[in-house]
């Protein structure tokens, strides 16, 4: 039986799933969702009156429907309806899971068969971090740089980790399959290391293009 530290809840065998390119959320992390779809719509709502709240966010794998094996569950944290019929709600990612076959439902949605055990150390406290958090700062100032991203360089810095890397994985412009390379990435060290590779690989990609312009 696994359990959510947070909460004590016994994590479902079942749980509905957004499928949705692009849309990183990681254990620990929050993402912020625009649901204006009916059958989503309906899924929010069939959510809400579970005792979890819990929706997983899987990335298909290509046009086709094919899905990644590996999702991550958030728990709805926020919700709002507005004026014009939509939910505007945000995930607080809880775990990982491991899709099984799915269903759809007479609503429209799909449910799904997950299973938690090989994911269970993100219901634990990850006492891994950031290796080299010059490094990280340095390599991000370079990528913002680049990018055009603008950033409160003094909040960044007095972010914990989970809160950096979190911020990063969802705001960089990575592809799906690099997205989906985080997510399954082992902790909080590995993690960073691996976006911090993957910004100096844009870093270089950036450089080469200017070497060839000229």
């Amino acid at each position: 039986m696994i359990s959510d530290r947070d909460t004590d809840m016994v994590m479902p065998s079942q749980i509905p799933i957004f499928p949705l390119p692009n849309a990183l959320l990681l254990p620990e992390g929050q993402l912020p969702l625009n649901i204006f779809e009916p059958r989503y719509l309906a899924m929010i709502e069939d959510a809400l009156g579970t005792p979890g709240r819990l929706i997983g966010m899987v990335q298909p794998v290509d046009e086709a429907g094919a899905l990644f094996g590996i999702g991550c569950a958030g728990r709805i944290s926020y919700f709002q309806e507005t004026g014009d019929g939509r939910f505007m709600i945000a995930l607080n990612g809880v775990c990982r899971f491991r899709l099984g076959g799915d269903q759809l439902t007479g609503r429209g949605y799909r449910l799904a068969d997950v299973t938690w055990d090989e994911f269970i150390s993100d219901l634990e406290d990850d006492e891994g971090g950031i290796a080299d958090r010059d490094r990280m700062f340095a390599v991000m100032r370079r990528y913002f740089d680049t990018q055009g991203f603008e950033a409160d360089w003094d909040q960044i810095e007095r972010s914990d980790d989970s809160a950096i890397l979190n911020t990063l994985a969802m705001v960089c412009p990575f592809d799906v399959a690099e997205k989906q390379a985080l997510l399954e990435a082992e902790g909080v060290r590995s993690r960073a290391d691996l976006l911090v590779t993957m910004m100096e690989m844009a870093l270089h990609g950036d450089e080469g293009q200017n070497d060839a312009r000229h």
